[in-house]
């Protein structure tokens, strides 16, 4: 007497035409690209991409802008070693030709040290980039007319290495490169508020 078939077992992987996570037949999963693989946890693996991203861009930018700045110097004349809050200062205080404060100039870059940037003010009023006139308490800074030359020189450099680069990015339209950073600037503005609640509640730990 012939022997019944037995019900073969479907394969939990699937027909082959992909696993049962949806990855499609052929390829492996995506790894994370991160710099600490403790902290990837499957529940933040993305955040844990994108801070690899911020601190990748956040260090590069900063070498960018001090070197960007050193260049500008060069170029008219101004010696001078700035460092990147520094430079970030300058911009800050050149600013729609509005005089600041110290703790206007912390408030915009959100800096919690404010004798940082008192140290880079100090820096600057030396090397005759900015200016300061006392209101009653408070001393308010301003770009000289040496400051604001080393401003437009940056400007000017800025947009010959950076321009035709971002440019590039949005091809063929260069306007809608700029809406995608702008997007993006959004988006990391509104992450830089939930690190900021993050950090107070820490704090109370």
């Amino acid at each position: 007497m012939a022997n019944a078939k037995t019900p073969q077992k479907k394969s939990r992987k699937g027909t082959g035409t992909g696993t049962a996570t949806g990855t499609p037949a052929g390829t492996s999963a995506r790894r994370p690209i991160v710099s600490s693989a403790h902290l990837a946890s499957e529940k933040l693996e993305g955040l844990s991409e994108f801070e690899f991203a911020l601190m990748m861009t956040g260090n590069a930018f900063s070498r960018w802008i001090v070197r960007c700045m050193t260049a500008a110097g060069s170029g008219i004349g101004v010696q001078g070693d700035l460092a990147a809050l520094d430079v970030m200062v300058l911009h800050g205080v050149n600013h729609r030709d509005r005089p600041k404060r110290l703790a206007d100039l912390c408030l915009v870059l959100n800096v919690e040290d404010s004798h940082t940037v008192n140290y880079g003010l100090k820096k600057m009023v030396r090397l005759g980039l900015i200016a300061g006139t006392r209101r009653g308490k408070e001393i308010f800074y301003s770009t000289t007319a040496k400051g604001q030359k080393l401003c437009l020189e940056y400007r000017k450099i800025r947009e010959q290495l950076l321009g035709e680069a971002f440019a590039l990015i949005g091809q063929p339209r260069i306007g809608q490169a700029q809406g995608d950073l702008s997007r993006v600037a959004d988006l990391m503005r509104a992450l830089s508020g939930t690190y900021d609640q993050a950090a107070r509640a820490a704090a109370s730990l």
